[in-house]
């Protein structure tokens, strides 16, 4: 999951240590953490937009989907005025902090590595804030960040 240290960021995270992933409006986002993210899922957290895009962290799934409370509030920057408490457009999950690695791995470090090419975060003009990391691809970047 991807979020803007500006905006939210990983010691964010660690201070509240719980915290809802509001926000996402893109429908391939949602339906991942709608139908795909399940309780005790693994989620790495990672920097974009930023000088060093990396990933930072583990969080973990600790409320399955549920409608993101942003999309019927007027005030704020995340409303949609066709979202009703009936039917939602919007979901989110809720996420704890895990742990804030050592050492980020940054977006280049990913790139280098033959066995992540096929990661949507490496793909040249994904913007996809919210997408699955197979077990493969996963095992070898807790390996790349000394967590076997």
């Amino acid at each position: 999951m991807k979020s803007e240290p500006i905006t939210f960021s990983i010691s964010h995270l660690k201070k509240l240590k719980r915290s809802g992933w509001e926000g996402v409006r893109n429908y391939q986002a949602r339906n991942f953490m709608r139908d795909e993210m399940k309780k005790d899922d693994l989620v790495f957290f990672y920097h974009s937009n930023c000088d060093i895009p990396a990933i930072v962290g583990l969080m973990r799934v600790y409320k399955e989907s549920h409608p993101d409370p942003t999309q019927f509030e007027k005030e704020s920057e995340y409303y949609d005025p066709l979202a009703t408490k009936e039917n939602p457009r919007w979901f989110m999950v809720g996420l704890e902090f895990v742990v804030e690695f050592k050492e980020a791995i940054s977006l280049q470090q990913i790139k280098n590595q033959i066995d992540l090419q096929n990661l949507q975060l490496v793909k040249k003009g994904s913007r996809l804030s919210v997408h699955p990391v197979p077990d493969k691809e996963a095992k070898i970047i807790l390996k790349m960040a000394g967590l076997n």
